[in-house]
């Protein structure tokens, strides 16, 4: 039983250096990009659509009264 009790104690150990090895390295910017926004510019020219865009009027074979007059 005291093996249990060993092993649970060293794995609590090894993920509390495993956590704040990783906060340290958070905050010395190892995970930041600097790459992405270099080359972003580069791809901006793509035609993004949205959702929430309405599509063009279609153009119907229709006289309108403006045309007429």
């Amino acid at each position: 039983m005291s093996v249990i009790y060993l092993l649970l104690a060293l794995s609590i150990l090894v993920a509390l250096v495993f956590f704040i090895a990783f906060i340290v390295s958070v905050r010395r910017g190892q995970y930041d990009d600097s790459y992405t926004p270099s080359v972003r510019m580069l791809f901006e020219d793509e035609l993004v659509k949205h959702p929430s865009e309405k599509k063009p009027k279609e153009k119907s074979n229709q006289i309108s009264e403006s045309q007429i007059l």
